[in-house]
């Protein structure tokens, strides 16, 4: 006989497992299925592998979606605080690191710990590995063909998240899952992902390999300008650091962006202000202001500033050519020729439509009892704890309307 169940969750991550756990908790039959031979990878390595699981300052303006307003229902009905008593209740040490950013104190694996002793409250069946070869519809719900035989259930959540990091098993699953129920998909693409530049170009700043330093970087114009203090990183290839991976989720193709190198600082006054009689070389009084390797890979670089002139005295130096130093220093324009792909990425931008999906419990309306949370939804957040708490806030969302159509059902 087919085991049936009120809800299958096809995803055992920080979205799944959430899901899985509420639902069981609320009195539902619940199986849980998972690909993966290990539990819950991306969770363990996230954060430096101390998991950055909330942040204390989210709202919805820190989520990029084709629909901005619709994170706003399950963000309100699931917070941070709410997070956080789970994770008081189970007397895991956390801290907050930056800009309300908070890691575990200790490892990763007391969330995984903590999501999966949630999951045995709910007496959540488990099925993993386990692969779904298909999901069909039925009168009584959905069919669900598995690597370990065919299951039955009343509803059916997507909690597979998206590509990014394919080398831990990510896929494309919700996506297909979702097209082959007649549903409409954001074109997804990496975010939260260093930017790459075009290898010629980037030869002579490929020295600076390893370097970070805090900047402004910005895209866009107008309303559309965005723009993130945080620190950048110089790699061979291109850029990353914070910074970088923040903007990423805004750069379109083709377009540019814009890195003030010292922010908060007017590079040109500062140096009219010092050249009277100032016999220093420019790359001497440019290092009282920057890092002087940078100032001096800097200076032999620019395109826009004459050969040598960091050697030049100051003094002798015509005030455009200081305002031009300045210019370049507080408006670095450059752009990227891509990024570094899904193996780099913190995550997927894209996903299902939002428009495809009930705001107040992630449903589908066109297909009732299938759901879709987490990353595999058109809802990507900043860089900093926002997308896990996007996916507590989903999940539970879900896993409060499964138990009211349960009942209905």
């Amino acid at each position: 006989m087919i085991p049936f169940f009120d809800v299958a969750v096809i995803g055992a991550g920080a979205a799944g497992m959430m899901a899985a756990s509420i639902a069981g908790q609320r009195g539902l039959r619940v199986v849980l299925i998972d690909h993966a031979e290990k539990l819950a990878e991306k969770i363990r390595i996230s954060g430096g592998g101390r998991c950055n699981f909330t942040n204390t300052g989210t709202s919805p303006e820190n989520f990029l979606s084709k629909n901005p307003h619709f994170c706003r229902s399950a963000l309100a009905g699931y917070t941070p605080q709410d997070f956080l008593e789970l994770v008081r209740e189970y007397r895991i040490g956390f801290h907050e690191k930056h800009k309300g950013q908070l890691f575990c104190d200790d490892s990763s694996e007391s969330i995984i710990q903590m999501l999966r002793q949630e999951c045995l409250k709910g007496q959540v069946s488990w099925r993993m590995p386990c692969s779904v070869q298909s999901i069909g519809r039925t009168e009584d719900g959905f069919v669900l063909r598995t690597g370990q035989g065919d299951l039955n259930a009343l509803q059916v959540v997507i909690a597979t998240g998206g590509m990014a990091i394919p080398q831990l098993g990510s896929t494309d699953y919700a996506l297909r899952v979702a097209r082959h129920f007649g549903l409409k998909v954001i074109e997804p693409h990496p975010a939260l992902v260093p930017l790459t530049f075009d290898g010629r170009d980037w030869k002579p700043f490929s020295a600076l390999s390893g370097m970070a330093l805090e900047v402004e970087v910005s895209t866009g114009q107008g309303k559309q300008r965005q723009a993130f203090l945080e620190d950048l990183l110089f790699t061979h290839r291109g850029l990353s650091g914070p910074g970088i991976l923040q903007i990423s989720s805004y750069w379109q193709s083709g377009e540019s962006i814009s890195v003030d190198l010292a922010p908060g600082q007017d590079i040109a006054q500062q140096l009219l202000d010092l050249k009277a009689g100032n016999r220093q070389q420019l790359v001497t009084v440019l290092s009282t202001l920057w890092p002087r390797r940078l100032v001096e890979q800097w200076l032999d670089t620019s395109d826009l500033l004459p050969k040598g002139v960091g050697q030049q005295r100051l003094a002798d130096l015509p005030d455009r050519v200081l305002r031009t130093v300045g210019q370049v220093i507080n408006g670095w324009e450059l752009k990227p020729s891509g990024t570094a792909g899904y193996k780099k990425a913190e995550v997927m931008s894209g996903g299902v439509d939002t428009r495809e999906l009930n705001q107040k419990s992630m449903e589908a309306r066109k297909v009732p009892g299938l759901y879709f949370i987490g990353e595999a939804v058109d809802v990507t957040g900043w860089l900093g704890g926002y997308n896990f708490q996007w996916a507590w806030a989903s999940a539970a969302a879900c896993a409060r309307a499964l138990k009211a159509q349960a009942e209905q059902g």
